[in-house]
């Protein structure tokens, strides 16, 4: 694609405040990546929820805001959003606020009003340093800068223009950890001395495994806030997750959970490591534009009940106890015995993990999975 450069002081930054910059926020993405067969347009309402006072738990300790950015003639050409978690600001050497859902055209100039609109308001709110692109939300989804790996996203997956990065690191943006995804043939055997000792674990006296269940919903969610907050309270700027949280997040997964995809391990009843899979919506909303009216929500049905071809691992955890007892291992092997015979199912897509999480790197590793993305979650200091 080819732009004119349009000097910053033609264009015009318009905060969101109405169902119009509401639309031109939503619909800037769809004029970006249009001639992108690789992207697929996140549904206007999972973006919109984001940014709902009402919807999303983030509110309670924290806030946000957007803005869009048009040119001389009235176009818009970008959009940025800022804000700020109270929970999480605080704990870097300098108070950090976020940037993200940031798009623009290939105009640097643009790309540094947008970034120092978000930096700016940020800085009114007491903040020295700014993380993006990163989501008001958990990092499970809309987190982080793709680099490298520019193929179709997975659900919640960030996708972006490949010049992306140039801004960041123009801007003065310095990368803080980089995010693997790495993707998993379903049909290819396991190494043979991972399957050794999942088998091995999995045959221990004491050690159960159970899929996760809609009707014991809220035990499973307790089981899973205990290990996560348990097994990731070592790693910086750690924040213990809340049963609201998870209960919002399940929530969201229903009409595309597989009960069967979410694992969990036990130690003599003690929860002590799961798994948390989806099938990949994406390939479900894929041609919807961005919206989900009957005729999509039909479609959406059909190709729930069809099935999709790709999964996608949002999570895991074990408690520091048992880190070193191959359990992810026996989760893997359980997850593959109920996978396989459907005959659906043909890659995994384990995402994302830092490149500071050594221990689920080698996870990865050992299962056999090869490289898919990288994307970085980058920091710029005021």
């Amino acid at each position: 694609m080819l732009f004119i450069l349009i000097p910053a002081q033609q264009m015009q930054i318009i905060a969101v405040s109405d169902s119009k910059t509401k639309r031109d926020f939503l619909n800037v993405a769809r004029f970006l990546y249009k001639d992108d067969p690789n992207w697929i347009c996140p549904l206007d309402a999972e973006i919109e929820q984001i940014f709902d006072a009402a919807k999303n738990p983030f509110f309670k300790h924290g806030t946000c805001k957007r803005w869009i950015l048009k040119d001389d003639t009235g176009n818009t050409i970008g959009r940025v959003a800022a804000f700020i978690n109270e929970k999480k600001a605080y704990q870097y050497e300098q108070p950090t606020g976020g940037m993200g859902f940031f798009e623009c055209t290939d105009n640097k100039a643009a790309a540094f009003l947008l970034f120092d609109t978000a930096k700016t308001w940020l800085q009114e709110q007491g903040m020295k340093a700014m993380d993006g692109p990163i989501n008001f939300g958990e990092n499970d989804s809309f987190w982080g800068l793709l680099v490298e790996g520019f193929t179709p996203p997975s659900y919640g997956m960030n996708y972006n223009h490949a010049y992306y990065h140039r801004f960041f690191e123009d801007y003065g943006f310095e990368t803080s950890y980089q995010q693997i995804t790495n993707h998993l043939a379903v049909r290819k055997p396991f190494p043979e001395r991972f399957t050794k000792i999942a088998n091995w674990v999995a045959n221990k006296p004491g050690y159960t495994f159970e899929y996760f269940s809609k009707k014991n919903a809220a035990k499973y969610v307790q089981d899973l806030m205990e290990i996560y907050n348990d097994g990731w309270q070592d790693f910086e700027n750690f924040v213990p997750i809340k049963k609201e949280t998870l209960e919002e997040s399940f929530k969201k997964m229903a009409e595309i959970m597989d009960e069967k995809l979410i694992w969990f391990a036990y130690v003599n009843g003690e929860p002590a490591s799961f798994v948390v899979i989806i099938p990949d919506a994406n390939q479900m909303i894929k041609g919807f534009n961005g919206k989900l009216g009957l005729i999509e929500k039909l479609t959406f049905l059909y190709k729930r009940w069809v099935g999709v071809s790709r999964m996608r691992a949002i999570v895991m955890g074990t408690k520091k106890a048992y880190q070193k007892h191959g359990l992810e291992s026996a989760l893997f092997i359980k997850l593959k015995e109920y996978v396989l015979p459907l005959n659906q199912y043909d890659e995994l897509e384990l995402s994302w993990v830092g490149d500071f999480n050594d221990k689920m790197l080698s996870i990865h590793e050992a299962t056999g999975a090869t490289f898919g993305k990288r994307h970085l979650t980058l920091r710029k200091i005021f």
